[in-house]
Formats: C-alpha cells, sequence, structure tokens
C-alpha cells in the first residue's frame, strides 16, 4: 500500500473513531435525562407520646470510700473472719490478731503443750481488728497464721460503689444533684440500675484536648454482680414530658432563618404540599415535640428523593447486554 493509501486510511478511521464517541456521549446523555430525581412523600400523622431526654456517657464502677485496713500493732493473724465480697458492720471483728509478742508466747507455750498453751491464750488476750465503717469487704490480703506489718493494708473495704461518669463540658449544666440516671454494666447488658447524681466534681480534666468533668452516679440499690472496675454506660434523665404532639424529626426542615416547618398534604390529591410553619420543642434525636402549628391527626408528608424517573426495568442503553425486553 502506498503512502497517499495509509493515509487515507488513518483518515477514515479516525472519523470512525470521532463518530463512536459521538454516539457514546449521545447515549450518555440521553440516559441521564431519563434518571431525573424525583420527589415522593410519605405520610405520617401527628400523634401524641410521651418524650425523654437523655445525656449518654460513660464511667467506671468504683468504691466511693476505699478504705485500707491496717493493723494496730506488728504481729500475726490468728483468725480471719470475713472474705471478698462479705458486708460488714461498723464496730465488727474482722480478724484476731496476736502482737509480736504474743505471737512468740504462745510458741512457746505450744512447745509444753495444749494446756500451757491454753493457759496463756487466757491469760494473754488476742487483738481484735474492727471495722471502722459499714461496708464491703473488697480484698483480702492476709491468712491466718501470716505475719505483718503496721504498713500492710491486710483488708480493704468500701462504703459503697458508685460509678464515676465522665460527662462533657458542653453537657454538664444539665447536670445536677439527684437528678435520676439509668446505669447499664457492659458486663450486664440486660440489667437497667436505677440511680441518681451524687456528686458532680469543681475541677475539670481536660484530654486531647476534650474537657470533662467527673460526676458520681449513685446506684439506688446496689446488685450483687456489680463490681469495682467494670464499664458501666450512663443515661442522664435531663427532661422528660408526657401526652404531647410529636413528629419524626426527619419530618421538620428549617429555612434560612430559623424558622421550622412541615409539608402538609392537600386537601385535594391533585394540588401539590404546602408548607406549615411549626414551633418545636425538646427532641431526643428521633422524635421532636410540636408546640404549636400543627393539631393531633394532622397528615405530615416527608420527602424522599427517588432516582430514576424512566419506565420500571429499563436499562442502560450503552450497556454492552443491550436493552431490557420486557417479557411477554
Amino acid at each position: 500500500m502506498t503512502d497517499k493509501g495509509q493515509s487515507k486510511m488513518r483518515k477514515r478511521n479516525l472519523f470512525v473513531a470521532l463518530a463512536l464517541l459521538v454516539i457514546v456521549i449521545a447515549s450518555i446523555a440521553v440516559w441521564k435525562s431519563s434518571q431525573k430525581s424525583e420527589v415522593t412523600y410519605r405520610e405520617i400523622s401527628v400523634r401524641r407520646g410521651n418524650l425523654e431526654v437523655s445525656i449518654l456517657t460513660t464511667g467506671i464502677v468504683q468504691p466511693q470510700n476505699r478504705l485500707e485496713i491496717k493493723p494496730p500493732i506488728a504481729g500475726r493473724a490468728e483468725t480471719v473472719l470475713v472474705d471478698a465480697g462479705y458486708q460488714v458492720k461498723k464496730g465488727q471483728i474482722l480478724v484476731w490478731m496476736s502482737s509480736t509478742e504474743r505471737a512468740a508466747l504462745l510458741d512457746a507455750a505450744r512447745a509444753r503443750g495444749p494446756e500451757e498453751l491454753k493457759t496463756w491464750e487466757d491469760y494473754y488476750k488476742a487483738t481484735p481488728v474492727l471495722a471502722p465503717i459499714d461496708g464491703t469487704i473488697i480484698q483480702r490480703n492476709i491468712q491466718p497464721g501470716q505475719t505483718f506489718a503496721t504498713a500492710d493494708a491486710i483488708l480493704v473495704m468500701s462504703d459503697r460503689l458508685t460509678i464515676q461518669a465522665q460527662v462533657d463540658e458542653t453537657d454538664i449544666a444539665q447536670i445536677r444533684l439527684k437528678q435520676k440516671a439509668k446505669i447499664i454494666l457492659d458486663a450486664y447488658p440486660g440489667n437497667t440500675i436505677p440511680a441518681h447524681v451524687d456528686k458532680i466534681a469543681y475541677d475539670a480534666k481536660t484530654v486531647n484536648n476534650v474537657t470533662t468533668y467527673i460526676v458520681d452516679v449513685l446506684p439506688e440499690e446496689t446488685p450483687k454482680f456489680m463490681r469495682s472496675g467494670m464499664t458501666a454506660n450512663v443515661s442522664f434523665l435531663a427532661e422528660a414530658k408526657k401526652d404531647v404532639l410529636v413528629l419524626p424529626s426527619e419530618a421538620i426542615k428549617k429555612k434560612p432563618d430559623g424558622t421550622s416547618y412541615v409539608m402538609l398534604k392537600a386537601s385535594n390529591s391533585q394540588a401539590n404540599p404546602t408548607e406549615q410553619n411549626v414551633k418545636t420543642g425538646i427532641s431526643d434525636g428521633k422524635r421532636t415535640e410540636v408546640l404549636a402549628g400543627l393539631s393531633e391527626g394532622d397528615a405530615v408528608l416527608v420527602p424522599q428523593l427517588k432516582i430514576g424517573g424512566g419506565p420500571a426495568g429499563g436499562s442502560n442503553p450503552f450497556s454492552p447486554f443491550g436493552q431490557r425486553r420486557p417479557a411477554r
């Protein structure tokens, strides 16, 4: 083939390629135009219900007052009367102990026989270790016959368990003393524990530029399965209303000036929906209180965006499988 023939062939191939490109672009444009967004509406009725606004956070189970019990004198444990988990009263005897001198005398008397041992036990009484407060033994660090010094914590107890919850500074203004709360432990997700706010810290903690306050949440009744160190989810009841008009929050829209409105179903089915300004109250995120502008039973429309207004079963015109044909 001559150079002139090759040049004509290249021009023809280029023309064919351009023609195919134009066809593809036109097909895409036609398909896009058939996929226009169509707004449809879902109808929802205004109803009455109860609303609760809660503040959610996490916390750790900790003893409200953790107390280490140390012996009054150095010596040896003779009898340990309690174990971890025991509920004790203030003044209750927890351990009988011997001083270092008494332990030495008893060991010497024991070598002479049981009668000599009993004589010295009656003459030189053991020393009791008493519970300083009402509470629960949470650690036992001593066994009978074990020696210890006055600096050793032979027992650890707490008066009661509490949850130390971390509340963000943006929410702390909604937390108040005696406020109702609910506790759900990660270890027991099926159990909801009623509680209330007992203390609110005055000093904040800042971690990674996030400022939080420690809030002590006290269970109304401490369950037996609760343990120190457990992770808990805490829900503070910030506000609650009963028998108010409510709507799903998705049905309420905002105008640029901050006015809230909803779309109402027109009395004439052929007419377009109309906007109705409303005044809203509290919201739990999913539902919102309606204070004015609507009545119970009003039909509110929630817009839904539907992609593709073409006939059902349509297909991409430039699909390699061609257009789908209706079934016969």
